[in-house]
């Protein structure tokens, strides 16, 4: 049965960011629900799915010690499911500590047919041609609910306490692609101020004419990437460094793919250290 979810689920917020849960239906017309998780297929790694109204969830940073800087968190899933708490909430709990709002982004997705999302996943991948149906109309709206999160915390900025200079955007694996394409073909209501794909997809549809006001880049990838997108990553990169714009790349080498907060003893496990330093240079922190 398909299933509208809207608001996300307080118990989700609970393991990272701990102080704020607001949630915000990006698009107009939005109502409250509530979210299908499937917390048995990782453990300690709830996924979200079956997203059918995007919703950004708020986590403030603590007033005595907020800078103005906010980031759009967007979860990788291969455009199936989300990671909500390890490239989600757990990535919102670390910029807190420094002073950073965070909004965790849920975007559109693939509807799953049953309460095993990464598992149906599998499994879809087996037939190439019907996965890349149902995966070609959903990764456009999925770039739509990144840009459009992007112009409804600007418009908010003031009543959400923040800086409407200083908003940036961070995306893990198909999230990365959000990310990505925010830095092409924005407008004044939805260019990001700092862009962080990070071992990002970067669909071949988009326009990818570096803009003369780039926003400023930062990228970190693993060489043993089993999925192979490190081209994706150094390609970015080279558009950047061609045009003369500030970008920073990290690639690693052991760490693999959807390394995100996962601390696994590998040289992957700084980037996030790495993200701050480039954020304190930015001018962010």
């Amino acid at each position: 049965m398909r299933r509208t979810l809207i608001l996300v689920s307080l118990f989700l917020t609970s393991a990272a960011a701990g102080n704020a849960q607001q949630a915000f239906p990006i698009w107009p017309g939005g109502t409250s629900g509530t979210i299908p998780v499937d917390s048995t297929s990782i453990p300690g790694d709830p996924l979200a799915y079956n997203i059918v109204q995007p919703v950004l969830t708020w986590y403030p940073a603590s007033p005595s010690h907020a800078n103005g800087t906010s980031v759009i968190i967007c979860p990788g899933g291969s455009f199936c499911y989300l990671h909500i708490k390890t490239e989600g909430t757990d990535v919102a709990g670390w910029l807190n500590k420094r002073g950073v709002a965070a909004f965790v982004l849920q975007y559109r997705v693939v509807h799953s047919e049953t309460t095993h999302p990464m598992q149906e996943k599998t499994e879809r991948m087996k037939d190439t041609a019907n996965s890349r149906r149902l995966l070609t109309p959903v990764v456009p709206m999925a770039i739509a609910d990144g840009r459009q999160a992007l112009t409804y915390v600007r418009k908010h900025a003031r009543e959400l306490g923040i800086n409407p200079d200083k908003i940036g955007i961070i995306g893990f694996s198909a999230g990365g692609a959000l990310a990505s394409a925010s830095a092409f073909d924005y407008t004044i209501d939805n260019r990001p101020d700092f862009v962080a794909p990070i071992y990002p997809f970067v669909p071949s549809t988009l326009t990818m004419t570096v803009p003369k006001d780039a926003p400023p880049l930062f990228i970190a990838a693993a060489t043993d990437d089993e999925y192979h997108l490190v081209p994706m990553s150094l390609g970015l990169y080279s558009k950047w460094l061609a045009t003369g714009h500030s970008a920073e790349i990290h690639i690693y080498s052991k760490g693999g793919h959807g390394f995100g907060m996962n601390r696994q003893n590998q040289p992957s496990d700084a980037w996030i250290e790495r993200f701050g330093d480039w954020l304190q240079i930015q001018g962010f922190l």
